[in-house]
């Protein structure tokens, strides 16, 4: 018989808004995002200097775990077997039209170090990855929405074959000016059960 694996704790970050475990920790009325995700930095007192390098989906896949992960008390100073199983629809597409930009001009070529580094959605998962030294197994898919049974079946997966202690996962998608990040972690331990249901129930809460 398969142990039962339990979502622990949740974020979400939409619509100027940041939830933890379906409560507000922080609201603005900025209508842009660089505006609004440094706010959400300030106010959480997040301190990653390299974070204002960051692209726009790493940012925003950044404070979301960071948010979940402080709540969390983890130690990040010792190494964590969190595996990371994230998705979006929109891959890293903001990203790759400003490096489009940048090199479609054959008279003014010169393409951004900085832009061309982010233009694999996996690269968010690395920055998380640094703060909270998690050497476990990482996975970034792509979905037209949030594929709960995927999830599901290949986080628990990951738990049965002993892959991970825990697994942060879930869907953090950003093009122009739309984002929208919903993170949670799975352990052996917890009240809500990991399911294709629950993980929809908690997105759309």
């Amino acid at each position: 018989m398969k142990p039962n694996y339990y979502i622990t704790s949740y974020c979400q970050i939409k619509k100027q808004t940041v939830s933890l475990n379906g409560n507000v920790v922080f609201h603005d009325d900025s209508e842009g995002f660089t505006d609004f995700i440094k706010s959400v930095y300030k106010a959480e007192q997040t301190k990653y200097p390299k974070f204002f390098k960051m692209d726009n989906l790493s940012k925003l896949a950044f404070l979301a775990a960071d948010i979940l992960l402080k709540n969390e008390a983890l130690n990040t100073e010792i190494e964590n077997n969190i595996a990371l199983v994230f998705s979006n629809r929109a891959s890293s597409l903001d990203t790759d039209r400003l490096h489009q930009e940048a090199i479609q001009d054959k008279s003014n070529y010169f393409p951004s170090p900085a832009v061309f580094v982010y233009t694999l959605p996996n690269i968010c998962l690395g920055e998380i990855s640094i703060k909270y030294k998690l050497f476990s197994e990482n996975s970034f898919f792509i979905f037209d929405g949030l594929n709960a049974d995927l999830l599901a079946t290949y986080t628990n997966s990951l738990l049965d074959l002993n892959k991970a202690e825990q697994v942060l996962c879930g869907w953090v998608d950003f093009d122009e000016n739309h984002y929208e990040a919903f993170l949670y972690l799975v352990s052996k331990n917890g009240k809500i059960k990991h399911n294709k249901k629950h993980i929809k129930t908690l997105y759309n809460t």
